[in-house]
């Protein structure tokens, strides 16, 4: 008798792609200082140095919970797809 084996869904998923850029993005921005090394343009007295930095970190912020919530989803499906429960 043959066994038929285990069909496993692929790991790399278009999902979890998004969930990577979403994680990548923000370490990319900060380490291309030369993208933002200059104090013009100047916002409420603000040289573009500083507050591009603090921008990202909201930016960051948002990123890094849309990828929780993607990979919650997403794992929530893997768990259903395998009959199990889901949170």
């Amino acid at each position: 008798m043959s066994e038929v084996p285990e069909v496993r869904p692929p790991v790399v998923t278009p999902v979890r792609v998004v969930i990577a850029v979403c994680l990548i993005a923000p370490f990319v921005a900060m380490l291309w200082v030369g993208s933002y090394a200059k104090t013009d343009p100047a916002f409420i007295g603000i040289p573009f140095f500083y507050w591009y930095q603090m921008l990202w970190v909201l930016i960051s912020t948002a990123l890094t919970m849309t990828a929780y919530k993607l990979w919650q989803r997403d794992q929530r499906a893997r768990a259903a797809q395998k009959g199990g429960a889901s949170k």
